[in-house]
């Protein structure tokens, strides 16, 4: 059945946000060292989930049914294998040795002051030739977390840094989610697509290297002269698998394979008995990410089906219609689009969710389909690589042990590309004629 729009379907993650950052910040201000960690996400999402399901019901949508849909939905199945298969991976690799391995035979010829910026690259290339930002994150954290130990950086700039370049390549890649999304929705060409996000994502990119390069306390990186090279070889293979293109699951799986045979062949000490026991660790310590995937996959699926996204994509186009002009059209798409994936934690259904109204959008505004689709990707993927609750924050803040907000705040490349961005959209310039392209009515 068809529900009409409504406001209040979207108020149960309101709720949630309102409870887990309110109590963060409240047990913060008491003087808690961890005050964020007083109340676990999975438990302060409980009153929202049922919120969402008592609005679906007085809706008329069966809540349990759509809930249990919402969490056993193939992408929110697959980002828990990921999470579960990462957290082993990165547990027995440090087990074994294989992260001293790494920053003694590469990270530690890296001067100091480029450490940074150079993980940023390191992590933009891998993530622009997968196109995949969780399996960037997964491969690459290990590694970072190996260098701010020795080198005694800050592990959230450092994580920051690798999250910041998984999300230039989830922008920009071709094989990515995000752009065979936004450029099906409004028929555009990737190469066009690409050709106009890479004018104001490289801007960025350049920005966030040149803060990064100043920003921690430079210091040499000590390590251990006594690790084998040949743990490296796990690390080296998983993303030579992962840049061959194969799933992050088989990526990650082989991965544990070979960390356990290298690890049992090289270390006398290691046996089959505490890599049993280092993969059950490693799983435990992605419980809680995992956990909340779930539940927000089910208020997502609530909300949605209780008209809550419908009512933010229509309301954001009728504000447009009443105002012309590029510029409005394009800052209505950046609003839809931003707004979606606050709402859904998953930048790809974000740009589903939005497809629609945004071409609608572009059309009444004279906008050109690669550009639309430009703006629908920078935008999404803008809030995903910032959201305490996102996919990409809680499998880094797994892998590390840290605060997902203090993540939040050190994504630096995400918050420069969303100032590049408004600064393009409101940057003014004359507006060809029309029918400059077959797939769209307009040129930008």
């Amino acid at each position: 059945m068809d529900v009409r729009p409504s406001a209040l379907a979207l108020t149960p993650l309101l709720l949630f946000l309102a409870l887990f950052f309110g109590s963060g910040l409240y047990f913060t201000l008491q003087g808690e060292e961890m005050g964020f960690y007083q109340l676990r996400a999975p438990v302060a999402i409980l009153p929202a989930l049922a919120l969402a399901a008592w609005i679906a019901h007085r809706r008329g949508v069966k809540p349990g049914d759509v809930l249990l849909r919402g969490m056993g939905h193939p992408n929110i199945m697959t980002m828990c294998l990921i999470f579960l298969l990462a957290g082993a991976f990165a547990y027995v690799s440090q087990a074994i040795g294989a992260v001293d391995a790494v920053v003694t035979l590469g990270i530690g010829a890296v001067p100091s002051s480029l450490l940074l910026p150079g993980l940023f690259v390191v992590a933009s290339l891998i993530s622009l030739a997968i196109g995949s930002s969780m399996g960037t994150i997964a491969a690459v954290v290990p590694i970072a977390l190996g260098v701010a130990d020795a080198s005694g950086l800050d592990r959230a700039l450092v994580l920051g840094a690798v999250i910041g370049g998984a999300m230039f390549g989830d922008n920009l890649s071709v094989i990515s989610d995000t752009t065979i999304a936004a450029t099906r929705s409004q028929g555009a060409e990737m190469r066009d697509k690409f050709r106009e996000n890479f004018k104001i994502a490289l801007p960025a990119a350049l920005a966030t290297m040149l803060l990064l390069a100043f920003l921690g306390d430079p210091a040499p990186v000590t390590t251990d002269e006594a690790t084998s090279p040949w743990l490296v070889l796990p690390y080296v293979l998983v993303l030579a698998l992962a840049l061959s293109g194969l799933d992050v699951i088989l990526v990650l799986g082989i991965g544990l394979a070979l960390a356990g045979a290298f690890g049992l062949a090289l270390s006398p000490d290691y046996g089959l008995v505490q890599y049993a026991g280092d993969i059950w660790t490693g799983f435990e310590g992605m419980t809680e990410i995992l956990l909340l995937s779930l539940l927000i996959g089910g208020v997502g699926a609530l909300m949605k089906a209780a008209g809550g996204l419908e009512w933010l994509a229509r309301t954001i186009a009728r504000l447009a219609r009443g105002h012309q002009g590029r510029r409005t059209g394009e800052f209505s798409m950046a609003a839809l689009s931003a707004t979606a994936d606050v709402f859904t934690a998953n930048n790809t259904v974000a740009i589903l969710v939005s497809g629609d109204v945004a071409r609608d959008i572009a059309q009444r505004h004279g906008i050109s389909p690669r550009r639309a689709a430009s703006v629908l990707d920078i935008f999404a993927c803008v809030p995903q690589g910032l959201l305490p609750y996102g996919a990409q924050i809680l499998l880094a803040a797994g892998l590390a042990s840290v605060s997902p907000l203090a993540l939040a705040g050190s994504v630096f490349y995400c918050w420069i590309l969303a100032l590049v961005a408004m600064g393009f959209i409101a940057w003014p310039r004359r507006e060809p004629a029309l029918a400059a392209e077959p797939a769209g009515p307009g040129a930008p």
